[in-house]
């Protein structure tokens, strides 16, 4: 054999070391998916389609097969809160808070309970969940998601009807998140648009019609002022509606809520109202089951969802 001949079989002989695969390890299973998983997709699918029995099962079945599983019962716990079981719903985001992987998901859960209370217009509860981990964020300098956690609890509590304290909030929020050091004028925009929507909300439940249009035209301002994203002009005509509706503006308040966002829960509940108010029952309805058909967990759907599910289930007239 030549020394080419050698060298060249040599290094055939290493490329073959290299690629070739240990039978063992080839053997090996790939490692088991979680066997909830596909249980939860299956519950998903089934409370979007209106089948809140059998989400609700589905998902039980999802949390006994990963008892330990903070996607389980994080999602068993929404699944509750959306067919309005919401007590025991508390329970299990309480345990997926008990399991979460990180930090973060600890959070969520926690959040997940102050919303399940929002569910239930329960304010005072809401405000036990949401208030600790408002200041946690502050002890930890996060103002941002210190802001963003106040906000949360000042819609859940003005939903409930305790405008004093959604206030509060609210304006606990826009200081808190200013607090943001470097804060980018996009950000700073942000936070004071977010204030005068809700001052706006808050002097229209308080039927203060003048002060709740002063809000809407300083929101309106912001926005043309061009700092923040393009997106957030849809939240005019839902500012406008909302300030119409409550304050007997009817006509106008359907003018408005149409040209906001349609896939929002919150949104087609207060259409749905307004077609109340002008003596359309039948195309109210007909919003009230869209709003049925919103499955998130968050505020918008707690705030939404409850009166929806009470006006579908009353016997046509």
């Amino acid at each position: 054999m030549t020394r080419l001949t050698l060298a060249r079989a040599v290094a055939a002989l290493a490329v073959c070391a290299v690629t070739s695969v240990d039978p063992a390890r080839a053997q090996q299973p790939a490692p088991p998916q979680d066997p909830s998983a596909d249980l939860l997709r299956q519950a998903q699918q089934q409370m979007r389609a209106g089948n809140e029995t059998e989400a609700v099962a589905l998902a039980r079945k999802a949390v006994a097969a990963s008892p330990e599983s903070y996607q389980a019962n994080n999602t068993m716990g929404a699944m509750l809160d959306l067919a309005a079981q919401y007590k025991e719903a508390r329970e299990f985001f309480a345990k997926a808070a008990t399991v979460a992987p990180t930090p973060d998901n600890k959070n969520r859960a926690m959040r997940a309970i102050a919303i399940s209370y929002g569910f239930e217009g329960d304010c005072p509860n809401a405000t036990k969940y949401e208030e600790p981990l408002h200041r946690q964020y502050l002890d930890a300098k996060d103002f941002y998601n210190a802001g963003e956690v106040a906000n949360e609890l000042a819609r859940l509590c003005l939903d409930a009807g305790q405008i004093d304290t959604a206030e509060r909030w609210y304006k606990t929020g826009t200081e808190t998140g200013l607090r943001e050091p470097d804060i980018k004028a996009e950000r700073q925009d942000l936070w004071q648009y977010r204030l005068e929507h809700a001052l706006g909300r808050i002097a229209a439940r308080r039927g203060n019609k003048a002060e709740a249009e002063t809000h809407v035209a300083a929101a309106r301002a912001l926005v043309d002022r061009g700092n923040m994203p393009a997106q957030q002009k849809e939240y005019l005509p839902y500012l406008a509606g909302y300030v119409a509706l409550f304050t007997g503006e009817h006509q106008t308040a359907l003018t408005n809520l149409q040209q906001a966002n349609q896939n929002d829960a919150y949104v087609l509940g207060l259409i749905a109202q307004t077609y109340e108010k002008l003596g359309q029952a039948d195309k109210a309805m007909e919003y009230y089951r869209k709003v049925m058909a919103s499955t998130t967990h968050n505020p918008t759907t707690a705030g939404s969802r409850p009166l929806a599910r009470r006006k579908v289930a009353q016997p046509a007239r």
